[in-house]
C-alpha cells in the first residue's frame, strides 16, 4: 500500500504535487489545509483521504485527530505533535512544524512530511510517501518538492 503524506499546504496544492500523488492508494493530510477546495481537489483524484485539522483550519468537519489500524499497525495522526504518543500507537504522524521529521522515541515513530508550500529552518519544500508492505514492513520516503 502507498500513502502520500501531505501537510501545511496554506491554501496552496501546486499541480506538480497533485500529479505526483495521484496514484496512492491513500492521501494524508496533517493539517493547515487552510481552502477547503484543496480537500476537494484531493478527492477527486480517487484515493480514500484522510485529514486533520490544523491550528490554521476552520472547518470543524475534520478531526483533530485520527486514530486507526491499518495493515497491522496503529496509526495516530495530529496537526501539533505532543511529546508522548497516545497508548497504543505505533506511529505517530503530525505537521505545524514545516520540517520533515522521522524519529522514534519510546518506541513510537513520529514521521513529519515537512510543507509543501512554506518549510521552515532551512528544510527543503517537501511531501514523503508511506510505504505499508507484509514482506518489507515500514518504508518512509520524503520526497523533495
Amino acid at each position: 500500500m502507498r500513502i502520500a503524506v501531505i501537510s501545511d499546504t496554506h491554501d496552496r496544492l501546486p499541480s506538480k504535487v497533485t500529479a505526483a500523488i495521484a496514484e496512492a492508494d491513500e492521501i494524508w493530510h496533517l493539517g493547515d489545509v487552510c481552502l477547503p477546495s484543496i480537500i476537494d481537489t484531493l478527492q477527486m483524484l480517487g484515493p480514500k483521504i484522510r485529514v486533520v485539522r490544523g491550528n490554521c483550519d476552520e472547518c470543524a468537519a475534520w478531526p483533530l485527530t485520527l486514530d486507526f489500524q491499518l495493515a497491522g499497525h496503529r496509526f495516530h495522526l495530529e496537526h501539533i505533535p505532543s511529546r508522548i504518543a497516545p497508548a497504543g500507537s505505533d506511529f505517530f504522524l503530525h505537521g505545524h512544524t514545516h520540517v520533515p521529521r522521522d524519529e522514534t522515541i519510546g518506541g513510537v515513530r513520529f514521521l513529519n512530511p515537512g510543507c509543501i508550500t512554506r518549510p521552515n529552518r532551512g528544510a527543503p519544500a517537501s511531501c514523503a510517501w508511506l510505504r505499508l508492505d507484509a514482506k518489507s514492513g515500514v518504508e518512509w520516503e520524503l520526497v523533495r518538492v
